[in-house]
């Protein structure tokens, strides 16, 4: 589905009112869109197609240059528009020239592994010595604590850097000020007004207004050290014997973490994932490297490997395993060694996923239960005794793209359970959770628009369900009211060609903000459709003139839209989806990810 649905409500395209999925299916483009589509076309020259997919993400013949090339050096601002980086510059500059030890306080997610990297690398190329302490997401939890402060503070640290988190931990970066240790915050999630004793860079503080809220913790890491390099520079810190690092070549940490953390990929965010992708291609970051040697990818890595196959292998130490893993083996320069710990993650993630699985069939139940015959619900908050806590965000989300509402999933052990929560388009979640803490329904909880994570004791959990249907009932309603199914454009199997796949990837990287264009393939016959992998649905479809294309719908085989097409083999239907190149046996060819499908009839009910 389209992240943000426009307000117009089009034809349905091919008739289909209600798909298997439950969607109306709608054209991208209003009557001014297609307008648009038209002069990129005869302006600029694109293909009718493409210039419909630029149309459909706002892109005009007056942006259509720098959206297809996204200069870093025209999008990224001054370093120092953001509140708070002059002085956390000052003081890093200063512990470098000083001498001094740096702790890097990183989240056990990818964001906060990549961070970590980036900054170590940086402290590396100085001659600085550092220290990276990841938290255990069970023993420690989310986020700077009194024990750890004491632990870096012991070990030597003067200068603390927190990366992807910090911006509400009052008491432990009290602790760190009281030990003579100088704070640094680097994070991205939504602030309070008061904010702890420490120099705060988030683009995301109430008074800060960079106009940056877009950028994951890495992105303002990225920035920090633009702005931390320079001024190195300017007092002639980089000579001959130590020369200044390329910070470019950090950006496949960048990335990496700007997809895998869902941030929008719009302006900045879209600069900083193309040239890291083609950074990233060169494979000279061995930890990477050995990542993608796991996973069996061979050819140049795309937003969905990151999002899909590097980035939860990273995550999968964070949340079963050492949660250091991740940001270890991203600092990495022993390829053997790296080879050691990508094998480790890749084991840890295999037995992630089956802990997921189990978890997800009984939060399922749960949700089933809370929302009753009627699908009565603003929010599901499923909960329960022995679920790891590793895993409740997976969950979560599992949840809210089966039940298209905000979904949360909690691990209780004893009386206090630790739980995130994922939103859908239109429902800001973090402000919400923030809300719950200031009314006292929470121990604590943070985050930012799609996704959050909270502490909440037992006997607060029905007065917390009763406070997000209150807070989110009509929103929610507003937002599920315009979902629909958004379709760039219609094509037959005769067009899905290598060409034209490669011709659409001039509009990406997509993700988050730029979605993937979405093709309708109309009354192709399913000649093929079996179930594959774990609960997958492989099909090959015919169109009339006998041209084949095949198509996986991941994750559906149980699912309503795994069903329909199982039932409809050998039959006419239309199938919606988005394009991937398929690489196997040293031959290219285009592959359909089958979203949604609708019967070739009048109605298109499946």
């Amino acid at each position: 589905m389209n992240e943000s649905a426009p307000l117009f409500q089009p034809p349905p395209v091919l008739g289909v009112e209600r798909s298997a999925r439950g969607f109306a299916w709608r054209g991208r483009l209003d009557g001014a869109g297609e307008a648009r589509a038209l002069a990129l076309a005869q302006v600029h020259g694109h293909s009718e197609l493409l210039a419909r997919v630029l149309a459909g993400r706002g892109v005009s013949p007056e942006t259509a240059e720098l959206f297809l090339d996204p200069s870093l050096r025209r999008l990224m601002p001054d370093p120092l528009s953001l509140v708070d980086m002059a002085p956390a510059v000052e003081r890093l500059a200063k512990a470098v020239q000083t001498g001094e030890c740096v702790g890097i306080f990183g989240d056990y997610d990818v964001d906060g592994a990549t961070s970590s990297a980036l900054l170590a690398g940086f402290f590396k190329s100085c001659g600085t010595s550092f220290i990276i302490h990841i938290p255990d997401r069970i023993f420690e939890g989310y986020g700077p604590n009194v024990e750890a402060i004491k632990a870096l503070a012991a070990a030597g640290v003067t200068c603390l850097v927190t990366v992807d988190c910090g911006t509400m931990s009052h008491v432990p970066l009290a602790e760190a000020r009281r030990l003579g240790v100088d704070a640094i915050v680097v994070d991205h999630h939504q602030a309070p007004e008061l904010l702890p004793d420490a120099i705060v860079v988030n683009p995301n503080r109430q008074d800060d207004l960079s106009g940056l809220g877009q950028l994951c913790a890495a992105g303002v890491a990225f920035m920090l050290l633009v702005a931390l390099n320079r001024v190195l520079r300017e007092r002639g810190f980089w000579t001959k014997a130590r020369p200044e690092p390329d910070l470019l070549m950090g950006l496949d940490l960048v990335a990496l973490a700007t997809v895998a953390d869902v941030a929008p990929l719009t302006g900045l965010n879209r600069a900083f994932v193309t040239k890291g992708l083609a950074v990233m291609q060169m494979r000279g970051r061995p930890g990477l490297k050995a990542l993608f040697d796991c996973a069996g990818m061979d050819g140049p890595p795309r937003p969905y490997h990151l999002g899909f196959v590097i980035g939860p292998r990273i995550n999968a130490g964070g949340r079963i395993g050492d949660a250091a893993l991740g940001a270890k083996l991203l600092t990495l320069t022993d390829e053997a060694e790296a080879r050691r710990i990508a094998e480790e993650l890749d084991r840890l993630n295999r037995e992630r996923q089956v802990l997921e699985a189990a978890t997800l069939e009984a939060a399922e139940a749960e949700a089933l239960g809370l929302l009753g015959l009627e699908d009565k619900g603003a929010a599901i908050v499923t909960a329960s005794d022995g679920w790891h806590p590793g895993i409740v965000g997976l969950v979560a989300s599992r949840l809210k793209e089966k039940f298209r509402r905000p979904a949360f999933a909690i691990a209780f052990d004893g009386e206090t359970g630790t739980g995130s929560g994922r939103s859908i388009a239109g429902i800001d979640l973090g402000r919400a959770v923030r809300a719950a803490v200031e009314a006292g329904l929470l121990v604590k909880g943070g985050g930012h628009a799609m996704a959050a994570g909270l502490t909440i004791t037992r006997e607060r959990l029905s007065d917390f369900r009763a406070f997000l249907e209150a807070r989110l009932a009509e929103d929610v309603v507003h937002a599920r009211a315009g979902e629909a199914l958004f379709v760039d454009a219609v094509l037959t199997a005769a067009g899905a060609e290598p060409v034209l796949f490669e011709t659409l990837e001039r509009a990406g990287p997509y993700g988050q903000g730029n979605p993937e264009p979405v093709f309708v393939f109309p009354a192709h016959r399913l000649i093929d459709v079996a179930e594959v992998g774990n609960g997958h649905i492989r099909l090959r479809a015919q169109a009339g003139d006998g041209t084949k294309i095949d198509g996986i719908a991941f994750r559906t085989a149980r699912e309503p839209l795994g069903m329909a097409l199982e039932a409809a083999r050998g039959q006419a239907v239309h199938l919606a989806g988005t394009l991937s190149l398929d690489r196997w046996g040293g031959r290219e060819r285009v592959q359909l990810r089958v979203i949604d499908a609708a019967l070739a009839t009048p109605s298109g009910r499946v």
